[in-house]
């Protein structure tokens, strides 16, 4: 039974952290300026997708499907790797290389069994596809060690205007053992080349037992990602425990504080840490109490949408909303509400069309009409 002093201490600590700003941000209720169209349907949990130049989608299905999409058919795409299947683990995040018109390379995360142990991690890998089918896959990064446990896997990925490749491991449901430890994979954003290749000027190349293809850490579960489109910053966003989902803008070899400073509080009700900053560790852009569970995030460009022009979408799983972030001076000024009751919105991008799409779990794919 939950017991009246825990409960208390639950009370306190999720209304002193209220006070702190920028979390005095009231939701709007959403205004309706927009339809709702399908585009894909049939798949159970969709997690990441693009738009290829022919207009067609590809879609990942966490429980290792990839689909491509054309003219309201999905076709199971063959040869995709087998994923470790558990918890959240599965078939995650697609991202097409920023020159993928001239070199056909597509990138890929999904959690693996490898041979490095009972269990699975992260892994990233590269691949081209012909005739419906991956060919000349490459194993570009295998976060060690495997475990059994089925949480916090992460993981997005996005490139930069240099063409730098960034992606995101959970660290594994092990707070206290990963995310302060650059010596082990997890709780981290690594960064590079485009081949697997670990950039020279990565933070941590040639420290002692580091490894050198991190390039921030103090990370939780990192779920979001996204290229600022005017600044060239790569922006995440992350699960916090129970509160303290977080919005950063990731610094080369920047400590980001898990679990040693955090807006949240355990599952059970008790304190992880009774700070929530330090010296040398980054805070949050943004952070949500309570937590919304984000999926995904967007920056908002064009002239589709001119009331969000210039703002960020963010999937609300727990609440099941898109998030409209308005933003000035890199703070949140403004919160509101968009496709209210949707579902469980896993992932939101924009495509090439400039349209949004997003991806709501056991629904499928819908794109943004603006009435």
């Amino acid at each position: 039974m939950f017991k009246i002093g825990s409960f208390l201490a639950l009370f306190f600590i999720l209304n002193c952290k209220a006070q702190v700003k920028p979390n005095d941000i009231p939701i709007q209720d959403e205004v309706v300026k927009y339809t709702f169209e399908p585009v894909a349907t049939g798949i159970i949990i969709p997690w990441g997708m693009v738009i290829l130049p022919d207009g067609t989608l590809l879609v990942t299905e966490k429980s290792g499907t990839l689909f491509h999409v054309k003219n309201d058919v999905n076709t199971e795409v063959k040869n995709v790797p087998k994923v470790y299947k558990r918890g959240q683990g599965g078939l995650l995040d697609i991202a097409l290389h920023p020159n993928y018109e001239k070199n056909g390379w597509i990138y890929m995360t999904f959690s693996s069994e490898g041979a490095e142990g009972e269990g699975g991690n992260t892994k990233l890998i590269r691949a081209k596809l012909v005739d419906e089918g991956l060919t000349e896959i490459q194993e570009l990064y295998k976060a060690t060690p495997n475990t059994t446990g089925p949480n916090h896997f992460g993981s997005r990925i996005a490139f930069d205007n240099e063409g730098y490749l960034y992606f995101s491991i959970g660290e594994r449901d092990k707070k206290f053992v990963n995310p302060q430890d650059i010596t082990r994979d997890g709780g981290k954003v690594y960064r590079l080349h485009d081949d697997g290749k670990i950039p020279a000027d990565n933070p941590f190349v040639g420290k002692a037992g580091a490894k050198e293809a991190i390039f921030s850490y103090g990370h939780r579960n990192p779920q979001g990602m996204i290229k600022n489109p005017i600044t060239g910053e790569i922006w995440t966003h992350e699960h916090g425990p129970q509160g303290g989902d977080e919005i950063n803008i990731i610094k080369k070899g920047a400590n980001y504080g898990w679990p040693v400073i955090t807006y949240g509080i355990d599952y059970d009700g008790k304190s992880i840490s009774d700070i929530t900053e330090k010296e040398g560790m980054e805070q949050p852009l943004y952070y949500w109490l309570p937590s919304i569970a984000p999926g995904g995030m967007v920056f908002v460009t064009g002239d589709r949408y001119p009331d969000w022009k210039g703002g960020l979408l963010v999937g609300a799983m727990k609440f099941k909303y898109l998030e409209l972030l308005k933003l000035k001076d890199n703070k949140v000024v403004s919160r509101q509400k968009i496709a209210t009751e949707i579902g469980r919105v896993r992932n939101v991008f924009q495509g090439r069309d400039g349209y949004i799409y997003f991806a709501v779990e056991q629904k499928g794919i819908f794109k943004i009409i603006p009435n």
